[in-house]
């Protein structure tokens, strides 16, 4: 499959670590250039580009860079995408220490996948946002293990969560449909599931406790 991951940074880095080891063709952007991106494509064997050509002939598009810096993604970016292509969306919103206040997720009550769709403009699916970068490459297990990860997952689309699930698994995760991204405040930061390592009974419980009331760390 090809795979184009926009942001290098600690989750980034290790899903291109992890896709490349799996044997997908992966692509790989960040906002300093290709140039600084030598080291990791030599690494695994990525190919590092542009970020305006990091969708392109992508069945997968990895979004995970700053939340403030959505907006700043270049125009046409999915241009070239494969057809039926997915978009995940690994973002968190964190007012205080890097993105300052954003009006739609605290005067309109966007989710934040809501909100990064929006910049998009295209549909998002939520994955990853609450998974410790080293677990992509250490506590990754074959299907059944009794230590199996299970990851949150939502979106609104079927077919393209779907897509995620079966990506999450061949990573070595389990994943737990959380709903439509309007209820993906389920797995926001703050909420019980966030950073949680557990499977998918302990996920699914901890979805089921949250609540749509942001805590005031994560309050703009």
């Amino acid at each position: 499959m090809k795979i184009g991951i926009i942001g290098a940074g600690n989750i980034g880095g290790n899903l291109t670590r992890r896709l490349t080891a799996l044997g997908h063709e992966v692509a790989v952007a960040n906002s300093r250039g290709p140039e600084t991106l030598t080291a990791l494509a030599r690494e695994t064997g990525a190919t590092p580009v542009p970020v305006a050509e990091a969708a392109r002939g992508a069945e997968i598009v990895v979004v995970t860079i700053p939340f403030k810096n959505v907006p700043d993604l270049p125009a046409g970016l999915f241009d070239g995408a494969a057809p039926g292509f997915v978009v995940i969306d690994t973002g968190n919103y964190y007012p205080r220490p890097r993105d300052g206040r954003i009006a739609g997720v605290e005067d309109e009550g966007l989710t934040e996948s809501r909100w990064t769709e929006r910049q998009l403009g295209h549909p998002v699916v939520k994955a990853f946002n609450g998974t410790y970068a080293q677990d992509i490459l250490d506590r990754h297990r074959p299907a059944g293990a009794p230590d199996r990860i299970a990851l949150p997952v939502a979106g609104d689309d079927e077919t393209a969560k779907k897509a995620v699930r079966d990506l999450i698994g061949e990573l070595g995760f389990d994943s737990v449909d959380s709903g439509g991204l309007d209820d993906s405040w389920r797995q926001q930061p703050g909420t019980p599931v966030y950073g949680l390592r557990d499977g998918v009974e302990g996920v699914t419980r901890a979805l089921a406790e949250a609540s749509p009331v942001r805590t005031e760390e994560f309050r703009g």
